[in-house]
């Protein structure tokens, strides 16, 4: 930091950071070893930390809100105290691990993850949120002491199956430690902080949407880059002219590939070339030659990194040169010393070395972590110069690029594929432009047929990201919650949740609505009084005679709509009939029946003024019969012209002409329905249908009926949400009273509820009936392995509908642990909760391989042959989270017990190999 004689500073200004240094000496000293100087949304965070208030900082990708959360460690080691610093993922827990320990000695720093356990007694550890959470539970003596927790990626509480946690930790933390969240940029930065104030005390809020590295936004058209916002001068982000056009053009003379069937499609595909976007290695060549790498390339597919990958090494593409691949190797070999031999082959090493040795690699959640973490390491070391990679790289980890392209706007979010978000797009095109390395960062999106320049330009310009609350109660959090502060305080607390706290805010505007609808329908009911008596009762049986005849008419639509499309199903290729109206009205040969066994019957025609297209059942208001046949050849090809025009005609010649148009054959008479008959003697026999302003007031009875059922659905809505989250939390009390795990009045923990509280795990209810029927206890260590690795693995795919199990001991295991989850799943049903996930047997061969000491090769090749995928990363992934939960098993029931035993050895022999690398 200058000094106070510093020749470039006022002596203003030097006596303003005179004083700055005698109010906050923490602050100076910890400046004073940084090469850079604070940004002004970082010292006003970190000042607000020395002057002992928590802080929100809601910041862009890679603008340094990180520095934030160092200087919270600052402050704890100054003060002799600890700090705790989170991550919502393991890598981001190592990267910041290295990094803390690089600058504060290993003595200091320690680590705790799921995989690995090192100095937890240090003054500052990092860790998963999930760690600090189960901490909180247990009341573990680590805690003492504590006086700041760091919450890195905060936003991630948004997260619908983690973020739960993280409100779960901000709730529980004693009242003396100061929490610093940072977050990504999101647009209810205050509403979180106003939160962060009612539940943690004094939080300062910062938000800074300045990014340190501006951005370019362009589009890739063929083979140019095109800006995609014009540089008019003017304020507002205006799309380029250019790009409009050039898109425009390239759309009317391309069309995207259909994988449909049928006419349509097929008219689609011959509506011009089908469009190929640039290869991989063309984007890769375009940008190297625009000065733009590296460059991180987001394919949202594990196949498609793969793949890009290998067309970039078989295009003979190098991006490195002879001295970078000599670092490159040494780094490799470094990273991956600890790799069994046997191993190399089948992880697909020698591809892998030879793709990063030309600069070039992919990065996704199947990848071995010891890959994962080589690429990290030579990607921010500039060796690598274009990644392909999933989303999951966007979150947290330090890997910013010159440049991001999109290749597409669509991802698949695991049940579906949906539409980028402004969010996500901002997200993702965040890494790009690294501090202190580049002038400005690049986004660039491929366009393809479909894609709308103003849709780009809407994603990169909305500024609307808002934060909303995921948290639920779950089983274990009930435990939790009742064992520490009984029902009552446990009810008050969720109460105090995020989720509540957003839930409680959206209903003050459904209660002013409420209120203005009471007060517009006393209004309306004075206005339909009547004299000769009680209107408001005249109405409802207006009101009951109109249901009525409602009702017989949606009864004769069914009929008659059924009765038409079975007559559908009676047609067949070559039948003439009658189009009865509508544009195609007139006669027409069937050329397709169009029968769906799953649907009603759609046939395929040709009119005789030479349309050819599919009706509906919608097109035949009464049933329709053949009034003649037409002899067609084995294939008619109906989209030659010639071919339709000699159909028409031979149609013509047929003579057939339409009937004239059917009555409403089989309609029920409104006039033999006794209860509409009543309905109406009632009505005309009421005083106020004498009236002579009857109309006017029924009216204003129209306006009150319609108005009173939306101020009742509103009430219900308030209903639903006002106290939401402590309902849901009676509910599943409820549910674990009956099963034991609570005692008879609620309000205590049986022995089996002290287990379930120790099992953290999406099915932990089910973990704890499997533990208290004893239905693991006479399994082998593989045996074990494989049944547990069913409460964890979701495959990513629909795989096989049963797979085979190792053993029949598995089997029957399996088969009763089945018949636990669906009985949990009847009462979740009765209790109306969110049910338990369904087992998954796809992990349960290649775990039990493992766990029988098995090679990875052979484990590996195994799965592929019983049709499952598991790459190497989704292998170690789902071993490790099977280790976790034996881990949990061994610590709840004990060594001493049989399960407890087994799941002890289980432990040792899924931890070998390739499992046991990179976990530090």
């Amino acid at each position: 930091m200058a000094s106070s004689a510093s020749p470039g500073r006022s002596p203003a200004e030097a006596y303003a950071a005179s004083k700055r240094r005698a109010a906050r000496p923490r602050l100076t000293d910890f400046v004073s070893v940084l090469s850079f100087e604070l940004d002004p949304f970082q010292r006003e965070a970190c000042e607000a930390l020395e002057d002992g208030h928590g802080v929100l900082v809601c910041a862009p990708t890679g603008a340094g809100k990180t520095v934030v959360g160092e200087f919270a460690v600052h402050l704890a080691l100054g003060q002799g105290a600890k700090c705790f610093y989170t991550t919502p993922i393991k890598a981001l827990s190592n990267q910041k691990f290295a990094d803390l320990t690089a600058r504060y000695g290993a003595d200091k720093v320690g680590l705790l993850t799921g995989d690995s356990s090192i100095n937890g007694d240090s003054p500052v550890v990092v860790m998963t949120t999930e760690v600090l959470r189960n901490m909180l539970y247990a009341g573990s003596s680590t805690l003492d002491n504590l006086a700041f927790v760091v919450m890195d990626e905060i936003h991630y509480l948004a997260d619908r199956f983690r973020g739960a946690v993280w409100e779960e930790v901000i709730l529980h933390l004693p009242e003396t430690v100061k929490v610093v969240g940072l977050s990504a940029t999101v647009s209810n930065a205050e509403e979180f902080g106003e939160w962060l104030v009612e539940v943690r005390g004094d939080t300062a809020v910062v938000v800074d949407e300045h990014r340190p590295v501006p951005l370019w936004q362009h589009m890739m058209l063929g083979g140019r880059v095109i800006d995609l916002f014009a540089d008019d001068g003017g304020n507002e982000a205006r799309i380029n002219p250019t790009l409009l056009r050039r898109a425009e053009e390239l759309g009317r003379h391309h069309v995207p590939f259909s994988h449909g069937r049928g006419p349509r499609a097929a008219r689609a595909r011959g509506g011009g070339p089908r469009f190929r976007p640039p290869s991989r290695v063309d984007v890769v060549g375009r940008l190297e030659q625009a000065g733009l790498l590296p460059a991180i390339d987001f394919v949202f597919s594990r196949a498609g990194c793969e793949a890009a990958v290998t067309q970039c090494v078989r295009a003979g593409m190098r991006l490195t040169s002879p001295e970078d691949v000599e670092v490159i190797r040494g780094i490799i070999d470094e990273r991956t010393k600890d790799l069994p031999e046997g191993d190399l082959m089948v992880l697909g090493y020698w591809e892998w070395r030879e793709a990063l040795e030309r600069g070039i690699a992919s990065h996704h959640a199947g990848l071995l972590p010891a890959f994962k973490e080589t690429v990290e390491e030579l990607f921010v070391r500039g060796l690598v110069k274009v990644v392909f990679a999933t989303e999951t790289l966007a979150l947290g980890i330090n890997m910013p690029a010159r440049t991001v392209v999109l290749e597409k706007l669509v991802k698949y979010n695991g049940e579906a594929h949906v539409d980028l978000t402004p969010g996500e797009y901002t997200q993702l095109t965040g890494r790009a432009g690294r501090r202190g390395i580049d002038v400005e960062g690049h986004a660039v999106v491929v366009w393809q047929p479909g894609i709308d320049p103003k849709q780009v330009g809407g994603l990169a310009s909305t500024r609307t990201y808002p934060l909303r609350s995921s948290f639920r109660p779950g089983y274990n959090m009930a435990v939790n919650l009742v064992h520490q502060v009984g029902a009552q305080a446990a009810r008050e607390m969720l109460e105090q949740s995020f989720a509540q706290f957003q839930a409680d805010r959206s209903v003050v505007g459904l209660a002013r609505r409420i209120e203005r609808g009471k007060e517009a329908l006393a209004g309306y009911a004075k206005s339909m009084t009547c004299h000769l008596g009680d209107f408001s009762e005249y109405a409802e049986l207006r009101r009951k005679l109109t249901d009525r005849e409602k009702a017989l008419s949606r009864q004769n639509s069914a009929t008659r709509r059924a009765a038409a499309a079975e007559s559908l199903e009676r047609l067949r290729k070559g039948d003439v009939i009658a189009v009865p109206s509508g544009r195609r009205s007139g006669i027409a040969v069937v050329i397709d029946p169009g029968l769906d066994p799953l649907g009603e019957p759609r046939p395929f025609v040709l009119t005789e003024d030479r349309w050819a297209g599919t009706l509906s059942v919608a097109d035949f208001p009464a049933p329709v019969e053949a009034l003649g046949r037409m002899r067609l050849p084995k294939n008619v090809d109906w989209r030659s012209p010639r071919i339709r025009r000699d159909l028409a005609a031979s149609l013509r010649e047929t003579g057939i002409t339409p009937p004239h148009r059917q009555g409403r054959r089989g309609r029920a008479d409104a006039h033999d329905d006794v209860e509409l008959a009543a309905l109406r003697r009632a009505m005309r026999a009421h005083p106020c249908h004498g009236c002579s302003d009857r109309e006017a007031h029924a009216r204003w009875a129209e306006r009150y009926h319609r108005l009173l059922a939306e101020t009742e659905r509103l009430e219900r809505q308030v209903a639903s949400t006002t106290h939401s989250l402590a309902r849901a939390f009676d509910r599943i009390r409820g549910l674990l009273r009956e099963r034991g795990y609570l005692e008879a009045n609620g309000d205590g923990v049986t022995s089996d509820g002290r287990r379930l509280a120790r099992l953290y795990s999406e099915s932990d209810l089910l973990a704890a009936e499997c533990l208290r029927h004893g239905v693991w206890e006479s399994l082998t260590v593989p045996e074990l392995a494989a049944v547990v690795s069913s409460l964890v693995f979701e495959a990513r795919r629909d795989g096989p509908m049963d797979p085979r199990l190792p053993t029949p001991e598995v089997a029957a295991a399996m088969q009763e642990t089945m018949r636990l989850w669906a009985s949990i799943e009847d009462d979740e049903r009765r209790h109306k909760l969110d049910r338990t996930r369904q087992p998954d047997t796809g992990f349960a061969w290649p775990v039990y391989r493992w766990a029988r000491g098995e090679a990875l090769e052979k484990v590996l090749t195994a799965a592929e042959t019983n049709g499952q995928e598991v790459s190497a990363g989704d292998f170690v992934r789902w071993c490790r989270q099977v280790i976790d939960l034996l881990d949990q098993l061994r610590d709840v029931v004990g060594k001493g017990e049989p399960v407890g035993a087994t799941a002890a050895e289980a432990v040792k022999a899924l931890r070998r190999g390739v499992v046991a690398m990179g976990t530090l």
